[in-house]
């Protein structure tokens, strides 16, 4: 059972930065492709970024530009750093673990961190 814990979220100005972080319990990183999704009331949960285990980035258009996904397998931690936040990035934002493995897939997700940006 993989167990995925963030951090790091919080309330900051338009044009601010937070980094958020995301400590999987075992060496996951190497296997897994790890990714941030957000999610607003009323709505689905929505890709941000994802970093595979060779370490290619994805990007939602929304966030290019603003928002780095990063990796540290030592740490078994995934980072998310975002810069240049503005109000429509309020969310609460979920650390996913995902892998292909056989005829199935296996999804794993964290408790969530409440990130607020006032204007």
């Amino acid at each position: 059972q993989v167990q995925l814990v963030e951090s790091g979220g919080g309330l900051v100005q338009a044009g601010g930065s937070l980094r958020l972080s995301c400590a999987a319990s075992g060496s996951i990183l190497s296997v897994y492709t790890m990714g941030w999704y957000q999610q607003v009331p009323g709505k689905p949960r929505e890709l941000v970024a994802t970093i595979t285990s060779g370490g290619s980035t994805n990007y939602a258009d929304s966030v290019k530009g603003r928002f780095t996904i990063s990796a540290d397998n030592a740490k078994n931690t995934v980072y998310l750093q975002m810069n240049s936040l503005k109000p429509e990035d309020t969310a609460v934002y979920y650390c996913n673990a995902h892998r292909i493995y056989g005829m199935g897939s296996y999804d794993y997700w964290g408790q969530g961190t409440q990130v607020t940006v006032s204007s």
